[in-house]
């Protein structure tokens, strides 16, 4: 895997700023669409993917060359980014889902074939409420 080391210089790097200086870094090492596999930010030990029991300092960027990860671009002493080259993958386009919320607050997922996108009230027949194994689309 390629290694690229990015000294910041614009005063306080937050993960926003750090993916978008990853990502320019990434475009100049000619990746055509650059998509971050997987990250760590080494004073908090945050990283992604995560699991319990992962090694902070080691398992976002296994994780990344594993699944096609070819750049790893550091973004001062803070940040470290696992980049892939997503041209030539299949777009999704357009997902049949849509996030609803009721009155009460409750948030689901609608399958919009059957609810439409004119409503914005979630049914029982095109609606799952959104718990721990749903995934918000948005």
């Amino acid at each position: 895997m390629k290694n690229i080391h990015i000294e910041d210089r614009g005063g306080p790097l937050d993960f926003q700023h750090a993916s978008i200086v990853a990502r320019e870094a990434a475009l100049k090492a000619e990746m055509q669409q650059p998509t971050i596999l997987s990250w760590h930010q080494r004073s908090n030990q945050h990283m992604s993917p995560y699991y319990d029991g992962a090694n902070p300092d080691s398992w976002w960027e296994k994780y990344g060359e594993g699944n096609g990860g070819s750049l790893e671009v550091s973004v001062g002493d803070e940040f470290g980014f696992v980049m892939m080259d997503a041209q030539g993958y299949e777009s999704l386009g357009r997902m049949p889902l849509r996030n609803l919320s009721d009155g009460a607050g409750n948030e689901y997922l609608c399958y919009t074939p059957i609810i439409g996108t004119v409503t914005n009230t979630p049914n029982s027949e095109a609606c799952t409420e959104l718990d721990g194994w749903l995934a918000d689309q948005f």
